[in-house]
This record gives structure tokens, C-alpha cells and sequence, in this order.
């Protein structure tokens, strides 16, 4: 189970991934960070960090190469003068809203027309127990 979890993982990533950037000219993982900033205002790099579980450091690189493609830019923090947020510029908004529809179609291809809307929901519902799971055992506590 783990070897094929894992696979799926890295065959779906690949997938989503090739036909972004064949269709975008955009990486997946552009594509993530573009979403995550399109339905959160004041968004700081610690929180995107905090929400796809990587390094502040390696979050605030790719943000500048977002920023650099102008798809993203970095505001004052008026809360927090040692922070800045992140927001998307409207072209960012413009490619994150077009390529939506290119992810969704690609899940729907690989995931959607293969398990039926109820299976779905409960694979969603494992996944999500499974990674809550998972935190508890991470922060050395027992899983509920």
C-alpha cells in the first residue's frame, strides 16, 4: 500500500505538473502556492510555509522566482513591520484562475473517472484523518 500511495503520488504530480507547464508555461508547485495566495488575503511567507510544510527559506525563494515572473508581489505587513505579505498581482490571478481549469480536468482524468463521487469523498475523508493522524504522531502525541 505505502509503495503504491507513493506512486500515485509522484505519477499524479508528474501528470498535473507536464501539462501546466506544456499549457502555462507553469509549475505545479508555482501553481500551489499561486492558489493557496488566490483564496487567502495577507498572506505572509511563514504562512505558506506553514500550510505545504517546508522551510521558510525554501518558501521565500520560490515566492521570488513567482515574484520575479510577476505573478506575485510583496506588500508592508502594516501589522507586523518585520514581515511582508503576499499577494497575487492580477495577471497572477488571471494564470491561476486559466490553469485551474487544466488541474481540475486532469484530476477529474486520473481520479474523478475512476472512483465514483461517494468513494471519493471517503478517500478524501481517509486522507484527511490519516494526515491528522499523522501531525499528532509528528508532535509526539497519540493519534486520536
Amino acid at each position: 500500500m505505502f509503495h503504491d500511495l507513493v506512486q500515485f503520488e509522484i505519477e499524479l504530480w508528474n501528470a498535473v505538473d507536464a501539462r501546466l507547464r506544456a499549457e502555462y508555461d507553469l509549475q505545479l508547485t508555482w501553481f500551489e502556492v499561486m492558489q493557496l495566495l488566490a483564496g487567502r488575503s495577507g498572506c505572509r511567507i511563514q504562512d505558506v510555509a506553514e500550510e505545504f510544510g517546508i522551510t521558510v527559506g525554501g518558501t521565500s525563494k520560490v515566492v521570488d522566482r513567482i515574484e520575479a515572473a510577476g505573478y506575485c508581489a510583496r506588500r508592508a505587513n502594516p501589522n507586523d513591520r518585520r514581515s511582508s505579505l503576499v499577494e497575487l498581482t492580477p495577471a497572477g490571478r488571471r494564470v491561476v484562475d486559466n490553469a485551474m481549469k487544466v488541474f481540475e480536468a486532469e484530476l477529474e482524468a486520473r481520479i474523478g473517472s475512476v472512483l465514483p463521487e461517494r468513494e471519493l469523498e471517503r478517500f478524501a475523508a481517509t486522507l484527511s484523518a490519516l494526515r491528522t493522524a499523522g501531525r499528532a504522531v509528528s508532535a509526539g502525541q497519540k493519534p486520536a
